[in-house]
């Protein structure tokens, strides 16, 4: 994903979840919008150095948005928004080695009354459904999900190994927005009932994967799978 118009600046603070301040070179405080519902834990400490974009419409009450932030010397793309562009992207490409070349991409997939998947990849003949989380969390080189207690992610689970039971591919995504985690694992620390389902789901068939991107200011690419420890 090619990006355009980043714009430097260095972050301040984060408030009501959706907002961050952050001042430009020449000393300007902006207040702009946080695309990312999580914690971003590990992530939001003042100084660092962010890239910021201004958004497509006009009449947005902010009109810049964070893309990424800088962590220890590595960009860390935070804005959820792109996420999905940006598995599709790999899907499309045959990057993601558990799948290879698909046919077939459709997006924001029905699967119960009340709830709808990301993906229903078609390969064969065959339907391979996939619900993807962004990952912005590492620490001591593990990168992990979820950075904040998260039923919704529960559940999501239980929907693919449902899919499972029902003769289908189910498979979750993760897609770890850094480039500095040598393995993935599940925040137990965080969220241990998550935790605790993922590695329940995974025994029942459901397949977990976990896959880099390479971030700057310029580019956000998915491009290695990395081992997950369950």
């Amino acid at each position: 994903m090619i990006l355009k118009d980043c714009r430097p600046a260095t972050f301040i603070k984060r408030y009501k979840r959706f907002l961050v301040d952050v001042q430009k070179s020449d000393g300007t405080v902006l207040t702009v919008h946080c695309p990312n519902t999580g914690s971003m834990r590990g992530c939001l400490s003042p100084g660092n150095r962010v890239m910021i974009s201004r958004a497509a419409n006009p009449k947005r009450k902010y009109p810049y948005g964070l893309e990424m932030i800088e962590v220890d010397g590595s960009w860390v793309g935070i804005n959820t928004m792109r996420t999905n562009h940006l598995v599709r992207e790999a899907l499309e490409a045959g990057v993601v080695a558990e799948l290879g070349r698909v046919d077939e991409i459709r997006a924001e997939v029905k699967v119960s009354a009340g709830s709808r998947l990301d993906f229903l990849v078609v390969k064969d003949c065959q339907n391979i459904y996939l619900e993807v989380k962004n990952c912005t969390l590492v620490e001591e080189g593990v990168a992990m999900f979820p950075d904040a207690v998260t039923s919704r992610g529960a559940r999501h689970l239980e929907e693919l190994v449902e899919l499972v039971a029902r003769g289908h591919r189910a498979m979750i995504f993760f897609c770890v927005q850094r480039r500095d985690g040598r393995y993935f694992a599940p925040a137990d620390h965080i969220d241990r009932h998550y935790g605790d389902t993922l590695r329940r789901v995974a025994a029942q068939g459901v397949e977990v994967v976990a896959y880099t991107a390479r971030v700057t200011p310029a580019e956000i690419v998915v491009r290695t799978p990395l081992s997950v420890t369950l």
